[in-house]
């Protein structure tokens, strides 16, 4: 498999302000509302990412706890993190959130990029990843993200 085919984009103009929808992202407690993978069950409240370095514990719905590591951050506009068993290194897979403010409310773009996946087991799941999930995650946003304006 390309390159090119591991990296999966979703993008769609959300009729909110750039901050309410970061705000959404960054805080990892956020997430399970608007999870269009349905892959999330619970984040700990208090675990606003700040910075690249940081880290972040999520709650799979099947109990697993992930910790991700942020990798990318631009308050307002960019984060990414590399999720992770607890105690494990990053597998290699990525999730990013850019979000660029306009007249109308804001550009969200959701990519889910695993050129660097080093771990068989878990292709399955990201070739299941798809860009109608990722749409999905967007939409949920920002119906979130619209009621919270």
């Amino acid at each position: 498999m390309s390159a090119e085919q591991r990296i999966v984009t979703a993008r769609r103009v959300v009729a909110a302000s750039s901050a309410t929808v970061f705000e959404l992202i960054a805080d990892p407690a956020r997430q399970p509302e608007w999870d269009g993978n349905d892959n999330l069950a619970a984040a700990e409240p208090g675990q606003r990412v700040q910075a690249v370095g940081d880290t972040f514990d999520t709650v799979l719905t099947v109990g697993a706890v992930r910790r991700n590591h942020v990798v990318e951050f631009d308050e307002g506009r960019l984060i990414a993190w590399r999720p992770s068993e607890v105690g494990q290194d990053p597998p290699g897979h990525l999730w990013r959130w850019e979000i660029e403010p306009t007249g109308d409310g804001a550009v969200v773009t959701h990519t889910y990029d695993w050129t660097e996946l080093r771990d068989e087991q878990r292709e399955v799941r990201a070739r299941a990843t798809t860009s109608d999930k990722l749409m999905a995650s967007i939409d949920r946003l920002a119906e979130l993200a619209r009621s919270h304006a």
